[in-house]
Parts: C-alpha cells; structure tokens; sequence
C-alpha cells in the first residue's frame, strides 16, 4: 500500500479582491470600483473598503518576484482637470511622442487628486506601469511624489507651481501668462474687471491670481474683491460665477476667466441676459483650448501649450527609461492670442 505523502506546505494565503470584499462586506465590483477612483460610491462604503484593504495589507495586481524587474510597458498619465479641452489635449500630446515607441499609455483619471492622492500611487501599481506624466494638481502634490520617489517608480511632472527639488518635469510661468492677459484688458481701458478664479486646489489658480495682481498694480488699479468669484475650471462655473457678476447693480465690464472652459461659460451667461460681447462685455481666458476657438465671438486668451508640455514630459520619461540624462525642468513658453471677445473703451 503506497504511503501517504504528507501536504505540501503552499506558504501564506495570497489577499485577493474577494478577501477584500468579504471583509468590507460588499461585492468584488464594489472594491473594484473603489480601487479604480470610480464615481457613485457612497463614502461610507469607500471608507469600508480601504480600511479592508490596510488591514489586509492587500495589494493588487503585484507581479512575482521573479517578473518584478521586466517592463510592463506601459505608461501612466494621472491627471484631474475636468476641462475636456485640456485632457485631450494632455492625452493626445503623450500619444504623439509614444509613436513608434514600445510603450502604450494607462490613463488615470483621480475624480479629486486632494481627497484620493493617497490612492494614486496604488492605482498605478495596480496598472503596473513602467512610469508615469503627473499633470497639474498631481504634479504638485507632495505626498504622491515622496511614494514615487520612494519605490523609485520614474515620473515626470506637468507644470508644478512649486518644485522642491523634485524633477524632473515640464513647466509654464502661469504668473507671467495671467500677468500679460490681464495687462492686455488694463490696456484696452477696462478698470471694472471681474475674476472667475479656478479650483482653489489647484496651486495654478493661486499663481494666475498672482499674476492678475501684478498686472492690476502696475496699471496702479485696485482689485475689487466683491468682483472675485471662485470657480472650478469647469464651462458650468463660469456660467454661474458670470450669472451673478452681471446679475450685480453695477457689473463688470471684463471678465477675467482662468481658464477656457469658464470663460465660454461666461460668454454663454451674457448672451442669456442679453448683453452682448464685446460690445458691452469682455472676456478672456487662459490655455487656448479648442472651446475658445469655436466659440462666437472666439475668445481672446493667452496659450499653455499643453500638447506640447506633454510631449516633452513623456519624452523625459522614456529618457529615463533609457538611462539617458534629463534635465530638471523644461520650460515652456506662453503666447497671447487676441481674438474677438475684447473691446477697447474709451
């Protein structure tokens, strides 16, 4: 009679989503969607599963010891800027510089980079991404950048407000940009200037401020805080900033909008109380996105070039990927673009 082999030992148990699910009490979809940053998750139910998760130690899609130094091939780009514009903008800049490369791009969209940034380094572990394009507010938030340095997972940075020395990336001069669009209003006479102000957790609505400031005090002209509304970068808070701007007894008679998408808002806003832009209101925004362009009348703005910054950012990342020197920053420039939405007073 043959003898009984004794059971293999198969070492510890390996956590799987379904681990993780029966824990927090809810479906394997459910973790799923939380993992994944999805929208419609009731917080409470969110805040189950990451707990399920730290206390399980659980870890998705980690590869084996013995794949962990071969190439996934794939790229992340983690971004949150709700501006359709900017996105295909940002996405199609990556694409452009990956033609012809052996690299396909993962995009990570974060609903909200402030609440879930603890999250973002774990998604990207979980797509198994070779390295990873920070857009803006990702590129500035301190604690996804100390994770990716500290699994030394490559990165480039989009247009940082701020750097402490952790390069490398791409970058803009929004100061100087708001600057040179608010002076381009001050000289066209307006002293009466609105302000849709963007995300204020974006570290760029707080740099293009700046720069309007600049502008405002150079003209020796006083910024009326009354006349400075906050939005989100989206067309449907410059609408509603605009509605109660014009909706003022004495309104504005410029807009100063950060970015493309509020400024369209804004111009949608005055044609719906009937006043007609430029000739009894002016507008203009920031980016140079294809909504300004379509728009009637096309709205004056000054240009990030974000297609660009994005090809340049990833261009940085294949470079260390290569092992080849990068340097710390790129800098890109603005341009002023005047098209129909500005009238001259006076």
């Amino acid at each position: 009679m043959p003898r009984m082999q004794p059971p293999r030992s198969r070492g510890p148990k390996r956590i799987t989503i379904v681990d993780v699910a029966a824990r927090a009490g809810v479906s394997t979809k459910t973790v799923s969607r939380v993992l994944n940053g999805e929208p419609h998750v009731k917080e409470a139910v969110r805040d189950k599963v990451r707990d399920a998760v730290r206390a399980l130690d659980y870890h998705p899609n980690v590869m084996a010891q013995g794949l962990a130094r071969q190439r996934s091939h794939l790229i992340g780009l983690v971004y949150e800027n709700p501006s359709p514009s900017y996105t295909v903008e940002l996405q199609m800049g990556v694409l452009d510089r990956l033609r012809g490369e052996p690299y396909r791009l993962v995009v990570l969209p974060v609903r909200s980079i402030a609440d879930h940034a603890d999250e973002v380094v774990g998604l990207l572990r979980s797509a198994a991404v070779d390295g990873v394009v920070l857009a803006p507010p990702a590129s500035n938030d301190r604690r996804i950048l100390d994770e990716l340095v500290g699994i030394g997972m490559p990165f480039a940075r989009i247009a940082p407000t701020r750097w402490d020395d952790i390069v490398p990336g791409v970058t803009l001069d929004d100061i100087a940009a708001a600057r040179d669009i608010a002076a381009h209003v001050l000289d066209h006479g307006h002293r009466r200037i609105a302000i849709i102000k963007g995300d204020p957790t974006h570290t760029a609505s707080d740099a293009r401020m700046t720069g309007y400031e600049q502008a405002f005090a150079a003209a020796g002209v006083a910024i009326d805080p009354a006349l400075v509304l906050d939005g989100r970068f989206t067309f449907d808070s410059g609408f509603t900033a605009a509605r109660a701007l014009l909706a003022m007894d004495q309104p504005p008679t410029a807009i100063l909008a950060q970015n493309d998408d509020m400024a369209v808002g804004a111009l949608m806003a005055a044609r719906e109380v009937g006043i007609e832009v430029p000739a009894q209101l002016s507008i203009v925004g920031f980016d140079d996105s294809e909504i300004g362009r379509i728009a009637w009348p096309r709205v004056t703005t000054v240009r990030q070039p974000v297609f660009e910054m994005a090809v340049s950012a990833t261009g940085l990342l294949l470079d260390q990927f290569a092992g080849v020197a990068v340097p710390d920053v790129l800098p890109h420039d603005h341009r002023l673009i005047e098209r129909d939405s500005v009238r001259k007073l006076g």
